[in-house]
């Protein structure tokens, strides 16, 4: 939730100085670490790995967008959160970041779930940050807003979570799907309809952690997925989603121009970007049949020195040599170069700052059209538990947008789904997850659970710096971890 290679942090915070030794080489992550990003990443540092690489040796990020293999099982994932006045642009931002570009820059874009969706081998486990919107109709929703009452108004109108990776889940139907972002434990069961008789029927595990905060659902027994167990021990390439990559090279796009992803409406001439068995044959032919993903971590960045703490130091756009080799080797577009070539030749973001601002003024905060009917990412509901920056209000839409219930999923959905699925043993939750609670207990409840939320809200991240008329200073990031460790005794009382 920081940039972990020049922030200065506290002795006490131990696993933050972990990272550390493990981005200078000096340990070794002790179990390979596959993560994708959410909205509280060091995104300058994330930025220069778009297709992905290793952040410290034995931690690899899956980039925008990204498949890989373990083992024999495939592991896929899309970072960012959904926002969908900036979907239809491209990756256009870079460091230094503006007031708008330093949050831009973590939302989901097009072309990235244009990518994912021409994937048709089967996914063995996918994650996003968001949760696919609807999933909470296949799990305990009682469950769920007895513990996010805030939520209820999305829930029954159906606007909570990502519709992207709605579409996304609905498309590659993976066999387990692993999310975060909403601050709370929470497992489904998603039965998918089949296309065709000739199709199996598949299903999707669904699990969402809460923080990792003591006292706090943060842990998951182990989940046993099957895997070739005469594989290597290795990260591999996945061969059809480099095919993927190559085909739709030439939609790269690194402007702040909406666009739409091609599709079969009688303006594309081509719409079909999937990887034919030749293409995954080629990709095959051209590593030697070795898909083995070499160990090239790079330093970018001197790594920190607590007795030369850095502060305020303005984030510099990179070059990271990962993507460069990645690139050279697959004939791909390096994006961070042709954002750099954009800023050269003045077409990009590298135009006068009084242009800038004056476009920030003009379309900063204005929604562009969109293929969905709502905004909301799964926090357009205040959540006392997100952390926040100081301006941070205007982006995390604060304010619920509803539509019409859908007529898969009225307003009335006690009745219309069950408060309880079986839930696989791999999946199990808690005993105190998977109680029921009827309608009368949910009623007698609600005094304390509004005094237990503005405790929890008073407790929560407040944004910090400014004059009483919104003005903000130098901008400030206050942390609930730093009130938590410093006082553990109040957390026992939650």
């Amino acid at each position: 939730e920081a940039d972990l290679r020049c922030m200065a942090v506290p002795a006490k915070y131990r696993h933050m100085q972990t990272f550390y030794r493990y981005y200078s080489g000096e340990k070794k992550a002790p179990v390979l670490t596959v993560f994708i990003g959410g909205n509280h990443e060091a995104s300058n540092h994330l930025q220069e790995l778009p297709y992905g690489g290793w952040v410290a040796p034995n931690i690899y990020y899956l980039g925008y967008a990204g498949v890989v293999r373990f083992r024999g099982v495939r592991i896929g994932g899309i970072s960012g959160i959904f926002k969908s006045h900036d979907y239809r642009k491209g990756h256009f931002e870079c460091p230094p970041y503006n007031q708008q570009t330093i949050r831009s820059a973590y939302h989901v874009r097009n072309i990235e779930v244009f990518k994912l969706k021409q994937l048709k081998h089967p996914i063995d486990i996918f994650m996003s940050h968001d949760w696919p919107r609807s999933i909470y109709h296949y799990g305990n929703k009682k469950q769920l807003l007895k513990m996010k009452s805030f939520f209820r108004q999305e829930v029954e109108s159906n606007t909570l979570g990502s519709p992207a990776a709605s579409e996304l889940l609905q498309h590659l139907k993976p066999t387990y799907w692993f999310s975060a972002h909403l601050h709370v434990k929470f497992a489904a069961f998603m039965q998918h309809e089949t296309n065709s008789k000739e199709e199996l029927p598949k299903a999707t595990k669904f699990l969402a952690l809460d923080k990792c905060l003591p006292h706090r659902d943060f842990l998951q027994q182990i989940v046993d997925v099957e895997h070739d167990p005469n594989a290597g021990d290795s990260l591999e390439y996945d061969a059809e989603w480099i095919a993927v990559l190559k085909a739709t090279n030439t939609l790269v796009n690194v402007t702040q121009s909406s666009w739409n992803m091609p599709e079969k409406n009688g303006l594309h001439a081509k719409w079909d970007y999937s990887a034919t068995e030749e293409a995954i044959k080629e990709v095959l032919e051209e590593l030697n049949h070795d898909l083995k993903i070499p160990c090239n971590f790079t330093l970018t960045a001197a790594c920190y020195d607590p007795n030369k703490p850095q502060k305020n130091m303005e984030p510099v756009h990179t070059i990271n040599p990962q993507t460069t080799e990645f690139c050279a080797q697959f004939g791909l577009t390096d994006i961070n170069d042709r954002i750099q070539q954009a800023k050269e030749e003045g077409s990009g973001q590298g135009e006068c700052e009084e242009e800038e601002e004056e476009e920030m003024d003009s379309t900063g905060s204005a929604e562009e059209p969109s293929e969905y009917n709502t905004d909301n990412s799964g926090l357009s509901s205040f959540n006392p538990d997100e952390i926040m920056l100081d301006d941070e209000g205007g982006d995390e839409d604060l304010s619920t947008c509803s539509v019409d219930p859908s007529p898969d999923h009225p307003p009335e959905f006690s009745t219309s789904f069950s408060d309880i699925r079986i839930m696989p043993d791999s999946m199990a939750v808690s005993s105190d997850d998977a109680m029921d609670s009827n309608n009368e207990e949910l009623e007698k409840s609600g005094g304390s659970k509004q005094v237990e939320e503005k405790s929890s809200t008073e407790r929560s991240l407040k944004r910090v710096g400014g004059d009483e008329n919104g003005n903000s200073g130098i901008k400030k990031i206050k942390r609930r971890n730093q009130a938590i460790y410093a006082a553990e005794d109040e957390d026992k009382t939650d």
